[in-house]
């Protein structure tokens, strides 16, 4: 039986994909499904898409929606239904994991536990300077200190936050502090979304939705979040920042005040 399922949450940027799937061929657990959760592509990404998915060594599912805007939060629902894993781990389109990202889900999942990772947010130039030949030599590890530099001297950001560490010890001493739910990089057990009836598909903006939402309903039923920081590292790839607009804000005012958990607009309607 597979050991987790990878939902890849993607919409038209195929060039990032291609960067995040070699990051995914060269993991050093490969026992998983990867689906593709696309809010909505464009049909000459989608023949694109699937001409990578034949040649893709790991199986992978596609699931797509008619664009109909930004609807991040239904897409996932619908990977979630699809997903034939007991344990789910969320990344999106545009962050390459750590060859390790996988492995280290899987070994720090624990029953009641959501786990959340972090990530590195790449330059411009960084990213220009990446291939699919190059992550799969990886690249982003072996050099990570021209990260470093560019942390220092350049555009990256949170270039702390890749550097990967075995130790047990001190990744338990590092990681004491809780840190919120990162919607591109968390995991945890199918039952525990299915019991908040996965995301709120009334998000229709990014932000909050695809994570704060999440963790403070798997808060109101005794979830915890763990933070894995050092481990099951990501790197974002850059692009211009989307706009939070104030709507979701309101939404999650709405929730908290009505400290519902299970959401009726989720997966079961």
């Amino acid at each position: 039986m597979i050991k987790a399922s990878l939902i890849i949450s993607f919409y038209n940027k195929i060039d990032y994909l291609k960067l995040v799937l070699a990051g995914i061929k060269i993991q050093t657990e490969q026992n998983i499904e990867v689906i593709i959760a696309d809010d909505g592509s464009s049909p000459f990404v989608i023949k694109q898409l699937n001409n990578l998915i034949l040649d893709f060594p790991i199986r992978v599912k596609l699931i797509w929606q008619e664009d109909k805007g930004f609807r991040k939060n239904k897409i996932l629902n619908n990977a979630i239904l699809a997903s034939e894993s007991n344990y789910l781990i969320f990344i999106d389109g545009d962050c390459v994991p750590h060859s390790n990202f996988i492995e280290d889900h899987l070994n720090n999942a624990k029953k009641d536990f959501v786990i959340t990772g972090r990530r590195v947010n790449l330059s411009e130039k960084i990213t220009n300077q990446l291939t699919e030949k190059k992550i799969q030599e990886r690249f982003l590890e072996k050099q990570f200190y021209k990260i470093i530099l560019d942390g220092i001297f350049g555009k990256s950001t949170d270039v702390e936050k890749g550097i990967f560490i075995q130790n047990k010890l001190l990744l338990n001493i590092l990681n004491k502090k809780t840190r919120g739910l990162l919607g591109c990089n968390f995991s945890l057990h199918k039952e525990d979304i299915f019991s908040i009836n996965g995301f709120d598909e009334r998000y229709e903006a990014p932000s909050i939705g695809e994570d704060t939402d999440i963790q403070y309903r798997l808060e109101l039923i005794g979830k915890k979040i763990k933070s894995i920081n050092h481990s099951a590292v990501q790197f974002h790839l850059y692009h211009k920042l989307q706009e939070r607009p104030k709507i979701n804000l309101d939404l999650f005012e709405e929730i908290k005040k009505s400290k519902i958990f299970c959401t009726p607009h989720g997966i079961k309607k």
